[in-house]
């Protein structure tokens, strides 16, 4: 069955007919065939969300809250497909495409929330008799680009917060994961959204930049969402500036974890165990850098390797903790970087073996800043491990990155954590946790090259409606001509 396009409410094939096939990572088998969007068909998602602003916009509150509400539920219903889609055509663990369901439709229930919040002020005016006030109104159809990595938690965080803000949208799903990516759509259009309200776009991976670069500018469009890699989001932001629409960007990052030297070494060990390999790597929060005082290295080390070398790796429908990556070609990648840190003095400390797009839990130690891993975005299940002299070599470090997004502090004595944690640049830091973590009412984003914006709770009012002034003044008041 194909993956069709959703436009005004209604399933419709690509308007060519053409159609694209995504590959399950695993068996190398057809894991969804889908619409491949044409820039005609782009130009339709666009005005049919445009047509449908009006009425979603003037739509109360509790209407709102109870749409989304009820997607939520029908997510949940939906779990088994979800699950065995992401399966398929990612490469996921069912446990981990299962906490995808649980936590979208979290992030859901959160926007929901957000309706009767969506508020504004009273401002003391200098002109007598004026009452003066700030209005947050929808910004009007919003643009989300999700990503496959974690595809119904992103998927649906990327429209639901605007559907509360009373925007209309269009999601355009990552090619890796199309029909993953419209179940959500169809949670939503189940859920009794009127027609028009949420729109999807699904196109083949060799049309993408035609595809974004279109939707971008289509002048219907007035806001655009992305969550996903660093160098596509250089792209989209400067679409986006070029056409003077805001953009929401989270994009990658190389998270550090940083280790004290009172730290609790196996609490450090288990939260670095987590961070680094759950979803074989392959989240933007994933542990990259291990920043391990050298008094305590020897020790952490020895028990970071017994429990990364016993994570069973394999076939994601088997009982595995590392499934596939999203493709096999990534596996050349987790080679690459491996050969070049051990010729400049790393230690493979376990892992390195792969089969296909199946990739052992791996460990460098002894990573040092000119090798290739120590600055680049693995996304995958390679880590490092850095051995530093003090806090302040911890935090230099740690802050050696143009990434900023998620970081970790492990000590025992509060205050040196949380003076560490003041210290490292990144839009997200967590004392004595590991760097995956995610809470749909928090503020999600990062600096630097991991972006700008922030998901999540009342941080989406922000950046998903305009702040409007108003006022009631006397017209009878004096002017001076």
């Amino acid at each position: 069955m194909t993956v069709l396009l959703s436009i005004g409410g209604h399933d419709q094939n690509a308007s060519n007919h053409k159609n694209y096939s995504r590959i399950d990572p695993v068996t190398g088998e057809v894991a969804s065939v889908s619409a491949a969007a044409t820039l005609e068909d782009v130009t339709s998602a666009a005005k049919a969300a445009q047509s449908a602003f009006p009425a979603w916009a003037q739509t109360g509150p509790a209407e709102r809250r109870n749409l989304l509400n009820k997607a939520a539920d029908i997510m949940e219903a939906k779990q088994q497909d979800f699950i065995a889609a992401m399966i398929a055509e990612t490469g996921a663990t069912g446990p981990w495409a299962g906490f995808n369901v649980m936590l979208a439709a979290g992030h859901i229930r959160e926007a929901a929330a957000l309706t009767t919040q969506i508020a504004g002020e009273v401002i003391p005016s200098n002109k007598p008799g004026t009452l003066a006030m700030s209005i947050n109104k929808p910004k009007g159809v919003c643009l989300a680009i999700a990503p496959w990595n974690a595809p119904i938690i992103l998927g649906a965080r990327a429209i639901a917060a605007p559907l509360a803000c009373g925007n209309t949208v269009i999601l355009k799903s990552s090619e890796f994961c199309p029909l993953t990516h419209r179940l959500i759509i169809d949670c939503f259009l189940e859920a009794g959204f009127p027609n028009g309200v949420v729109n999807f776009i699904t196109n083949d991976p060799s049309d993408a930049p035609a595809v974004v670069k279109a939707l971008i500018e289509a002048p219907e469009v007035r806001h655009v969402n992305f969550t996903g890699s660093s160098a596509v989001g250089r792209i989209i932001g400067r679409i986006a500036g070029e056409n003077l629409k805001p953009a929401l960007l989270e994009l990658g990052g190389k998270a550090p974890l940083v280790v004290l030297s009172d730290a609790d070494i196996d609490g450090a060990v288990n939260a670095a165990i987590f961070g680094a390999f759950m979803n074989q790597g392959q989240i933007c929060m994933s542990t990259e850098r291990v920043i391990v005082d050298a008094s305590i290295a020897d020790s952490f080390v020895e028990k970071m390797v017994a429990k990364a070398s016993k994570l069973p790796w394999g076939n994601p429908r088997d009982n595995v903790v590392l499934g596939a990556l999203v493709n096999p070609q990534v596996s050349e990648k987790m080679h690459e970087l491996i050969k070049d840190a051990v010729s400049k003095g790393a230690t493979l400390a376990c892992g390195g073996d792969n089969n296909g797009a199946l990739f052992s839990a791996t460990l460098l130690d002894g990573v040092t800043s000119d090798m290739r891993i120590y600055k680049e975005e693995s996304f995958g299940p390679v880590k490092s491990i850095i051995r530093v002299h003090g806090d302040e070599e911890a935090i230099r470090v740690a802050n050696d990155s143009e990434y900023g997004l998620s970081a970790a502090v492990f000590s025992q004595d509060i205050n040196r954590a949380l003076a560490c944690a003041n210290a490292i640049k990144s839009g997200i830091c967590h004392i004595n946790g590991p760097t995956v973590a995610d809470e749909p009412q928090m503020p999600f984003g990062g600096v630097g090259d991991s972006g700008y914006g922030r998901f999540g709770g009342k941080a989406g009012i922000a950046e998903f409606t305009d702040l409007r002034w108003i006022t009631i003044e006397d017209p009878n008041q004096h002017y001076p001509f």
